[in-house]
């Protein structure tokens, strides 16, 4: 039940961008300047999952259809997955680069929106910050999450940190990279979890 609620669909959103955006090819379409294919095939491997709510995508798909939004969008990405550096200089960048995306309705800057290419990217090095069910996880955990609305690399920060505890926590049950990770705090901090296993075990939701 697990891998078919929520692994199958985030393993293949990977497997996906690894095949449309690689380095290489994604290399080949920014020197080709086809920042549109680039977003085109970022925007398809997003809709594989459902992290995002509806406003979110909106504004994403909006900000990309713009020259300017696929350009930056493009270029920062690639900057962030596939050239070296410090990962605080570079996700101070890919911040900025986002901040830039144009607002056609509603805010782009999300810590989903920000943070959702890099976990399918390359789950073996990053986290997707959903922040209502990771700031109750982190609450149970006993884990001061240092949460700031307005995305910052601290917050990213602390957020790698109580997942690499959690996977150190956990390591008996063998996760295999951070969609793993993700999922167990997700199960934690969700109201969703909770309200099916009250179902399952016929539990009274309304009870106190």
């Amino acid at each position: 039940m697990y891998t078919q609620w929520e692994r199958d669909y985030k393993w293949e959103a990977h497997k996906l961008f690894k095949q449309s955006l690689n380095k290489e090819e994604f290399k080949r379409l920014l020197q080709a300047h086809d920042f549109s294919a680039v977003a085109t095939r970022a925007l398809k491997v997003e809709g594989r999952t459902t992290f995002l709510f509806s406003f979110e995508k909106m504004a994403l798909r909006d900000a990309l259809r713009t020259e300017s939004g696929a350009r930056g969008f493009a270029q920062g990405l690639y900057n962030f997955l596939y050239v070296p550096g410090p990962l605080k200089q570079r996700f101070i960048e890919w911040i900025l680069e986002f901040s830039r995306l144009p607002r056609i309705k509603a805010r782009v800057l999300s810590w989903p929106n920000l943070t959702i290419f890099p976990y399918l990217a390359q789950p073996s090095k990053y986290m997707i910050l959903k922040p209502k069910a990771m700031i109750v996880a982190a609450q149970k955990l006993g884990f001061y999450l240092e949460y700031s609305a307005k995305p910052t690399f601290r917050t990213y920060e602390r957020l790698m940190q109580l997942a690499d505890l959690t996977k150190e926590a956990i390591s008996d049950l063998n996760p295999r990279n951070y969609h793993d990770i993700q999922t167990f705090l997700w199960v934690i901090g969700s109201a969703e979890y909770e309200r099916i296993f009250e179902e399952t075990q016929g539990i009274d939701p309304s009870l106190p």
